[in-house]
């Protein structure tokens, strides 16, 4: 897991890891704009898969990101190459990580009713369509927020 380490593409400061977790999540909000695209084309089966897949792949992209930070010594170590108030760092990683979580909680949910409700012969759209289609702005919203504040961590931590 060495290569975990080694300098990042983004010809920043930081290693390969953050770099890569980084551009997902800064593609994150385009690959879910995708998938509600595909709904609106009425590829309401497509729409579910595509957008299960995306939410799988976060899932271990986080996982990834997770083992990286503890593996490389944790938050206190990626400080320390900063310039950047501590205190403000600080605030700024709070507000990432819970709008991060309640963005995980939000898009699970949805995810979760949608596949419920497609397995007892509901179909979207039809049933609880304007309270998917609400949730689904929610979770796209709350997608854009988190991909923003964890790019503005990135800069923080690795470019200024």
């Amino acid at each position: 897991m060495e290569y975990m380490f080694q300098p990042g593409f983004m010809g920043t400061k930081a290693p390969f890891f953050m770099d890569f977790v980084t551009l997902i999540v800064a593609l994150l909000p385009l690959l879910v704009g995708i998938a509600i695209t595909l709904a609106r084309k009425g590829l309401y089966e497509l729409h579910g898969k595509v957008q299960g897949a995306i939410f799988i792949i976060s899932l271990i992209v986080v996982g990834y990101f997770e083992y990286g930070v503890r593996l490389g010594g944790g938050y206190e170590v990626f400080v320390q190459k900063t310039h950047v108030s501590h205190y403000y760092l600080l605030t700024v990683l709070i507000v990432h990580i819970f709008i991060a979580t309640v963005t995980l909680g939000i898009w699970a949910a949805t995810l979760i009713r949608a596949y419920k409700e497609s397995k007892r012969g509901g179909v979207l759209p039809g049933v609880g369509s304007d309270a998917h289609k609400k949730a689904g702005v929610r979770t796209f919203i709350a997608i854009c927020l988190t991909a923003l504040t964890g790019i503005w961590l990135y800069l923080l931590l690795f470019v200024f």
